[in-house]
């Protein structure tokens, strides 16, 4: 096992005025599982594959564990990589695949077989050692392809997108395979997804990219909850946190959130800095889809006493656990998430509530929360 240092990481193509990857400054703990996410073209691959020693860095140095690996030829930096391709030679049987590896390195007969049987134990694969990679699922040969990185036995694992190819039942089935790996060999991984869900459901902590800049680090509850930005807060949660335009205005000693049809009054305990900075100005109110309530579930409750929005059920969704409801009027568009057992009709008039104690406030100019 190993720590990762990336220290203000560039990367810029030839002929391309705009950098890849931007000043990324990051350590990983020894024993890390480190998600990076971000929409395609962020930035992630680059970033893990100079890691990997598979792109020349720009600008920065990268460590593995105290050695500068700048330049260090990727077989040489004692590290394993999982594609999303598998990378499987057709022609070699899964236990040929998996010992391939060891043998470029002219290890002994008896170590190989050792190491090749004990990642097969490890991935429950052991009956399938004399098969070719044609003969198996896609979530089959996944495992082979870990299987080969496992017995490398590297200090530091990466994964690029390694569950992509695969469905959607498979990628849950191998999300937990991953994290039992994870769990078992007790190393350090970082793994780059697209998909928010993965993100959120493997990593001990996540960089969120966007344009090859880290936007927010942070562990899955905090990144969810405690957004930094509203690319973040649309980005990661689905589906994504609602946002609607208004500006700050006191009316009574009381501080509201007023948009052009309704005004919603913001609890004590939130409105200092909005006092302090924002009144009369625009600002935005970014709420999740579990955040909005029906008001008739809450008409005694003094804190949506002022919070009513007047809705038009336009599409329900069900999700099976959960179901949602497009909602919109003449200004405003949310998404809610309701119990799936509940009926709604599209059409229906539905009066509803964002808990303002759980809702967040962003700068409309640098899109940067605020509370």
């Amino acid at each position: 096992m190993a720590r990762v240092l990336f220290q203000h990481i560039n990367k810029q193509y030839p002929g391309e005025h705009r950098l890849s990857v931007n000043d990324f400054h990051l350590e990983v703990a020894d024993g890390e599982f480190l998600v990076l996410v971000g929409p395609s073209g962020c930035g992630k691959s680059t970033l893990l594959r100079m890691l990997a020693g598979l792109e020349d860095i720009s600008e920065g140095e990268i460590y593995i564990g105290d050695r500068m690996v700048n330049y260090v030829s990727s077989k040489d930096r004692n590290i394993s990589m999982v594609f999303q391709n598998y990378a499987l030679y057709p022609h070699m049987s899964v236990y040929e695949n998996i010992a391939f590896g060891l043998r470029l390195r002219k290890m002994a007969k008896a170590e190989i077989h050792e190491r090749v049987i004990r990642a097969a134990k490890v991935l429950e694969i052991e009956s399938y050692l004399n098969k070719l990679p044609s003969q198996m699922s896609g979530g089959q040969r996944q495992r082979v392809a870990l299987g080969r990185a496992i017995v490398r036995e590297p200090e530091v694992f990466l994964m690029d997108e390694p569950l992509s190819n695969l469905d959607a039942k498979l990628r849950v089935q191998m999300r937990e395979e991953i994290g039992k790996l994870y769990r078992r060999l007790n190393t350090t991984m970082i793994y780059v997804t697209h998909d928010q869900v993965e993100a959120m459901t493997m990593g001990t902590r996540i960089v969120v990219m966007k344009g090859g800049i880290i936007q927010q680090v942070a562990s899955p509850k905090e990144i969810y909850n405690k957004p930094v930005n509203m690319f973040v807060a649309s980005f990661i949660g689905s589906p994504p946190m609602n946002f609607v335009s208004g500006k700050i205005v006191i009316t009574q000693g009381q501080c509201y959130f007023e948009t052009k049809r309704y005004v919603l009054l913001i609890p004590e305990g939130r409105r200092r800095l909005l006092q302090e900075r924002y009144i009369g100005k625009k600002i935005i109110m970014g709420v999740r889809a579990e955040n909005i309530l029906y008001q008739s579930e809450d008409l005694e409750q003094e804190k949506h006493k002022h919070a009513k929005i007047e809705t038009m059920v336009n599409i329900r969704e069900h999700m099976g656990s959960d179901a949602y409801l497009y909602l919109h009027n003449k200004d405003h568009r949310l998404v809610m998430r309701v119990d799936p057992w509940t009926e709604h009709e599209e059409g229906q008039m539905l009066t509803v509530s964002p808990d303002m104690e759980r809702v967040h406030f962003f700068d409309p100019e640098t899109e940067a929360v605020i509370c």
